[in-house]
């Protein structure tokens, strides 16, 4: 059957000599692979296949079955033309960590359209924010997916409860038997990160190099301990070298 439905490119693998299978984030449908013909062919001085950069976001009629692990793209179209995601060095980085983090969490093709919402919104804001802010984009955008995808941490940092228990994902009071924690200063960011409402509040969370580079890979834990076969996340050390 036929259906429109707005979608956000995940990946994109060339398929023969013209063509694509990518995958997709759909409003509809949820995660899905399409096939989308003929695009790697010369058309009016460029190619189409342009529009299948990672976080790219296009209005779509497809082609879909239930019972299909690959469908096709009959046609698609912007559904937001970037200012600034692929200007930059930072940005295109921080989306191809995002749309990474997002292939290794949505497992089946099931339609959650606040999910969806949250996902292009998060696009659209990180499109519009300063550089101040996007330093700190890829911890708020990890802590705020996992909150939606079921397993939000419980508590805040406070002095009667300093750890940062990431098997439990939860904060404590004592160190856990155990060595998957953040305390000091990474339990105390994470708690900003997670209270963090608007661009000026991600702007005044003052961390380093360092600390985000310990914050990234504390979280990729995380969702290792919560996600069924994550593994690592190929895009964490580009984005940690990237990010100042």
């Amino acid at each position: 059957m036929i259906h429109s439905t707005r979608g956000i490119v995940l990946r994109a693998v060339k398929y023969g000599d013209t063509s694509l299978i990518v995958s997709m984030y759909t409003e509809l449908f949820g995660i899905q692979s399409y096939i989308v013909s003929g695009v790697r062919t010369e058309k009016k001085g460029g190619t189409r296949a342009g529009m299948f950069q990672p976080a790219a976001i296009l209005d779509m009629v497809v082609y879909h079955q239930d019972q299909k692990n690959l469908h096709r793209i009959k046609e698609f179209k912007w559904g937001y033309v970037y200012r600034e995601v692929y200007a930059g060095v930072v940005k295109n980085t921080l989306v191809i960590y995002m749309m990474e983090l997002l292939q290794k969490c949505l497992k089946q093709p099931e339609s959650n359209p606040d999910l969806y919402a949250f996902v292009e919104s998060s696009l659209l804001r990180l499109d519009a924010a300063d550089d101040g802010t996007a330093a700190n984009y890829a911890l708020h955008f990890t802590l705020a997916l996992a909150a939606h995808l079921g397993f939000r941490i419980g508590g805040q940092y406070s002095a009667a409860t300093p750890v940062l228990n990431l098997q439990e994902g939860v904060y404590e009071a004592e160190q856990p038997g155990h060595l998957h924690v953040l305390d000091g200063y990474l339990a105390e960011a994470t708690s900003l990160l997670m209270d963090a409402e608007t661009v000026d509040d991600l702007r005044a969370i003052r961390l380093n190099r360092e600390l985000r580079r310990s914050l990234l890979e504390g979280y990729q834990t995380f969702y290792a301990l919560h996600v069924p076969d994550f593994g690592k996340l190929r895009s964490l050390p580009v984005l940690q070298d990237i990010l100042g």
